[in-house]
């Protein structure tokens, strides 16, 4: 008698992988957390494409790292230094273990609020901040803005933030925080959009 296939279990866990430099290919577990929703992989491949394939040399945060697959992509790609940033305990500890499996050496990961991390590093001069907030519910207008603004003043003038959101933003809505859009683009419900600072006035 012909056994019956075995029935997909509804939270197998899923993965992504990262998409080009030292660890092309690269899997990276996808937990079944609340929120958690990583970065469609032909909208990384389009980020990475804006931001060049060579990131050498550069300082990046990822504020809500999730899986990490922004900040690895980033380290991949040559980054001198990369803070990944998440408060959900069990993915910070999954990053840890990406981490040392990869020999990241360019890697930190830390537990906390993303927000809270990026006003820490005030004046730092970051090359590129990474925003990709929850927003399942659609309830983070407040949270946005003001990862945005945390993120603006961690950057350097010429710095560069890539946002994730549920909705395009609009270039008045940019300004008052003292941002442009650089580049964006919309693939399904996810607007993404590379923006880097006003210049002074």
């Amino acid at each position: 008698m012909k056994k019956p296939a075995p029935r997909p279990t509804v939270n197998a866990p899923h993965e992504v992988r990262i998409i080009g430099g030292l660890w092309k290919r690269t899997k990276l577990p996808v937990a079944d957390r609340p929120g958690l929703r990583p970065t469609p992989a032909r909208v990384r491949e389009t980020l990475f494409n804006w931001l060049g394939q060579d990131l050498t040399g550069l300082r990046c945060l990822d504020a809500f790292a999730g899986t990490g697959a922004l900040g690895l992509e980033a380290a991949s790609r040559g980054a001198a230094e990369v803070v990944l940033v998440d408060n959900d305990t069990h993915l910070v500890k999954t990053l840890e273990g990406i981490k040392t499996r990869l020999k990241a050496d360019a890697v930190r990961v830390e537990r906390g609020d993303g927000v809270a991390a990026l006003l820490q590093r005030r004046g730092q001069a970051l090359d590129v901040v990474f925003l990709d907030p929850p927003f399942a519910d659609g309830a983070h207008e407040a949270l946005f803005s003001a990862a945005l603004q945390a993120a603006r003043q961690a950057l350097r003038d010429d710095g560069l933030i890539y946002l994730e959101a549920p909705r395009i933003w609009s270039a008045d809505e940019l300004a008052q925080l003292g941002l442009q859009v650089h580049r964006q683009g919309k693939a399904g419900v996810v607007a993404f959009h590379l923006l880097r600072p006003l210049p002074p006035q």
